[in-house]
């Protein structure tokens, strides 16, 4: 099912394309999208939907991408390592939350929440320093490549503390939700 066809010109002018370059890249005429447009003539339905293909390809080509938006080089901290270790590290870089990696593989992740929800001295039958970070660990967060869109991030970004991109299987970056109110600072208005 296609979308009402009333925001192919909202769409259109989002992007910044005259009706022509519109019609260029469909591959229909000026004339048809302007009639469209005001709504005098009914519309083909392979024609509607190769428009709306094209402004889709045009979105998706403009919008952030994970590569933009992540911190390079994330703080991470080793599955042996102490509770107190990766607590230090947080504490020390100013962050809530670590990814854990054992050798260069991301296999889970650490966040204040998670420790505190572990560490509870009534719960705890060993001491802090001695908890190894595997044992109180989350599950591995998503990893995306360095194109994936900013939409994406950001509805994995409410179920997930973070995300982790990826080239060529190596981590390279960390998305969180800070990195996203970043860009949306940085744009007019806000």
């Amino acid at each position: 099912m296609l979308p009402a066809l009333e925001i192919i010109v909202a769409r259109r002018r989002k992007l910044g394309l005259t009706q022509s370059q519109l019609a260029e890249l469909a591959g229909v005429s000026q004339s048809y999208i302007a009639k469209l447009e005001s709504g005098k003539i009914e519309p083909s339905y392979l024609k509607v939907k190769a428009i709306f293909e094209s402004l889709e390809r045009l979105e998706k080509k403009n919008e952030l991408q994970a590569g933009q938006v992540m911190t390079p080089n994330p703080v991470g901290v080793q599955r042996n390592a102490s509770v107190k270790e990766a607590v230090d590290l947080m504490r020390e870089n100013g962050f809530s939350q670590l990814p854990v990696f054992d050798g260069e593989k991301h296999v889970g992740g650490v966040t204040e929440s998670g420790l505190i929800e572990h560490l509870i001295p009534w719960e705890l039958e060993d001491d802090p320093g001695e908890v190894r970070v595997e044992e109180v660990m989350e599950e591995a967060w998503p990893l995306l490549g360095e194109e994936a869109p900013i939409s994406l991030l950001s509805s994995l970004l409410r179920y997930y503390p973070a995300v982790l991109v990826q080239r060529r299987g190596r981590v390279v970056g960390i998305v969180t939700k800070a990195d996203l109110l970043r860009v949306f600072e940085e744009q007019p208005g806000f």
